[in-house]
């Protein structure tokens, strides 16, 4: 009798201890901002599936004021938020985020308001990702009673570096937690070297919260300062806001080390964790500046990488790191989706990591191991002399790369001979990788001459990143395919300028800070301003990954609304720039916005073929999210454009069902 009541006694704390201050979530719910913690998007729901899509209409719309509170604003903002859906004793409400941080709870079932709050940031504060807030987190306290104020919370992480603690039922902060509800994380940050472009610093992500600890990454401009602002990831008490530990991105001591001047190596992203595991992943970008290394010798250990911490005290358990001493700006660029592939019957815990270069690695979830082979296969190392490259870099063995790679003169493209001869004198003026050699067009170092980018610094794979079908062990993203180039001037070769775009994108060359090279970069297009590279310009792909296969692959997006002055208002399916993610049902269904066409659209997870597409007032350059509601399924996308497209800017939150 005794072994019986150990045997159940050590069940019951394992269980409580492995869903300690968790969401439990529930098939008819989207809990996280990647749907459940691991970020894998997928939803059972199958009350919308292929055969019925077709019908899908608009159920309700919100619009969040932010077009008329931040009309001088709007443009320099994305909206990017996906909601999350509360459980009933939360209060059942739909939550989510402006750019600029009020948090809204709606009426899942009508899209009513319930209750908002406004922390008022600092928006003379211009940030480098714009203004941004991508989602809320939240999380149940196991100590507390159901009904005490914040047993329930929602954490926002804000641009202007705040950790915010609302009751989930109320809106109403939390008044255990820091200030009165609120934590300014800046002191924290600048106990870190470097810190000198704080200003710039901001939190744009939904934070991850594994079992009581709230983590943190941060975003800051990369491109023109050899310092940057330090990349480390930071673990917060989520019930008083304490700061316990601090995760340092870049070796500073030992082999491998980097002065403590350099910065980056930051999880800008979304993140996913574990919390049976403790461990969470946090996906890193490349050390500062983003193209010259010369300043940070060797691979950069933990930069460019997936990073699984323990959460509970901020030791490594284990990295995996996919670009060596990145001098492309190939950060890692969304959450690693942790789910289960089911081989011969066995589900096998895997760490799905999507790349800027369009690759994908399987890792196991334990150790970092390669679920499918990976290579280390010779690259060029001829970049800016001094810089010391890496001989060979990181190659899965399957799946293939998901899009076209390398680009050669020939290859040049153009709706008009006029535009294909001047591409073809762009890419001859500049390195380029035709896709022929070794490393497939991969790596080729950014010089003073100029190179050629494919895929470029958006991808491949971007922040959006993809879904996974458990039921058949698949994957769909999407993907980029457009060109671009960079350039390091020598400095004397640099004129001064106060452009406000000088160094970045489509803006003329600028001094990168503490560097002997400037930087000049941005799509390259031809004179028409179309791209050089032939369509589509960005796809979504379909991936067995238990076999390692591409199923399908087919263009996202139209260009009727994109062509320079409306001079072509032509519905070709060529593929927009795209920024925003997919997710997956039960039925059978992936739902994408993403594409710069102002168009939500679905699509069959087998085939890639399109089901079902509806115009809507601005582009929904977020991922959506899907619930269960009273009986009906829904499915929710923010509608209010991109801060880098060309289209309006707006702020709408859109509900879509069958009728009734």
């Amino acid at each position: 009798m005794q072994k019986t009541s150990l045997i159940c006694a050590t069940f019951l704390n394992f269980f409580l201890l492995s869903f300690a201050g968790q969401v439990l979530a529930d098939e008819h719910g989207w809990p996280q901002y990647g749907g459940q913690e691991g970020g894998g998007r997928y939803s059972p729901l199958a009350e919308i599936n292929r055969a019925n899509v077709k019908e899908l209409e608009v159920a309700w719309s919100y619009r969040t004021g932010a077009q008329e509170r931040h009309p001088e604003l709007i443009a320099l903002s994305g909206y990017q938020a996906t909601p999350i859906l509360l459980p009933p004793d939360a209060g059942g409400h739909l939550v989510t985020c402006t750019p600029f941080n009020r948090v809204i709870a709606l009426n899942p079932a009508t899209g009513e308001e319930r209750w908002v709050f406004d922390p008022e940031i600092n928006t003379a504060n211009r940030t480098a990702g714009r203004f941004n807030c991508r989602g809320v987190s939240q999380w149940s306290d196991s100590n507390a009673e159901t009904d005490a104020l914040c047993a329930h919370r929602i954490i926002l992480a804000t641009n202007d570096r705040r950790l915010i603690a609302l009751d989930a039922p109320t809106g109403k902060l939390c008044p255990d937690f820091g200030d009165n509800g609120q934590f300014d994380v800046t002191p924290i940050i600048m106990e870190v070297k470097p810190a000198n472009q704080l200003a710039g610093m901001q939190l744009m992500s939904p934070v991850a919260i594994v079992n009581d600890v709230i983590v943190i990454g941060g975003t800051a401009n990369k491109f023109k300062d050899v310092s940057s602002m330090n990349g480390s990831v930071r673990g917060f008490d989520v019930r008083t806001g304490e700061h316990l530990w601090t995760f340092d991105t870049l070796i500073r001591e030992g082999e491998g080390a980097v002065d403590y001047s350099v910065g980056g190596a930051n999880v800008w992203t979304t993140m996913s964790w574990d919390s049976e595991r403790d461990l969470l992943f946090a996906p890193t970008a490349s050390p500062s500046p983003n193209f010259y290394g010369k300043l940070r010798p060797g691979d950069n250990r933990y930069a460019n990488s997936v990073v699984a911490i323990k959460a509970s005290t901020g030791e490594l358990a284990w990295h995996f790191q996919v670009v060596h001493h990145d001098v492309w700006d190939w950060d890692v660029p969304t959450h690693p989706l942790l789910v289960d592939i089911t081989r011969d019957g066995e589900k096998i815990p895997v760490v799905v990591v999507l790349t800027k270069t369009g690759v994908v690695f399987v890792l196991h979830r334990d150790t970092g191991e390669p679920f499918h082979e990976v290579i280390e296969r010779p690259v060029p190392t001829d970049g800016l002399n001094g810089d010391q490259l890496s001989p060979t870099q990181p190659f899965p063995v399957r799946p293939p790369p998901l899009m076209r790679v390398g680009i050669a003169p020939e290859d040049a493209w153009g709706f008009t001979a006029i535009d294909r001869n001047d591409c073809k004198k762009k890419i001859e003026s500049m390195r380029y990788g035709d896709g022929d050699g070794d490393y497939d067009g991969y790596y080729i170092p950014p010089t003073e001459q100029g190179t050629v980018m494919y895929p470029m610094i958006g991808g491949g794979a971007n922040w959006g990143g993809g879904a996974f079908d458990p039921d058949r062990n698949l994957l769909v993203t999407p993907v980029g395919q457009l060109p671009f180039f960079v350039k390091l001037p020598p400095n004397d070769q640099v004129e001064e300028t106060d452009h406000p775009m000088a160094g970045m994108a489509m803006g003329p060359a600028d001094f990168i800070q503490g560097a002997e090279n400037g930087l000049q970069q941005g799509p390259l297009m031809s004179m028409m301003m179309t791209p050089c590279s032939k369509p589509p310009w960005s796809m979504l792909v379909g991936v067995d990954l238990e076999k390692g296969e591409i199923l399908w692959s087919r263009p996202l997006g139209v260009i009727d609304k994109l062509a320079p002055g409306g001079a072509m208002p032509l519905p070709l399916e060529f593929g927009t720039p795209a920024a925003g993610g997919a997710i997956v049902t039960g039925g059978g269904v992936a739902f994408i916005g993403a594409s710069y066409d102002e168009r939500f659209r679905a699509f069959d997870v087998e085939t890639g073929k399109k089901l079902w597409e509806i115009d809507i007032p601005y582009s929904a350059n977020a991922t959506p999210m899907t619930y269960k509601r009273d009986g009906k399924q829904y499915v929710v996308v923010s509608a209010g454009g991109h801060a880098w497209s060309p289209l309006p800017k707006g702020d709408f939150i859109m509900g879509f069902a069958l009728p009734d």
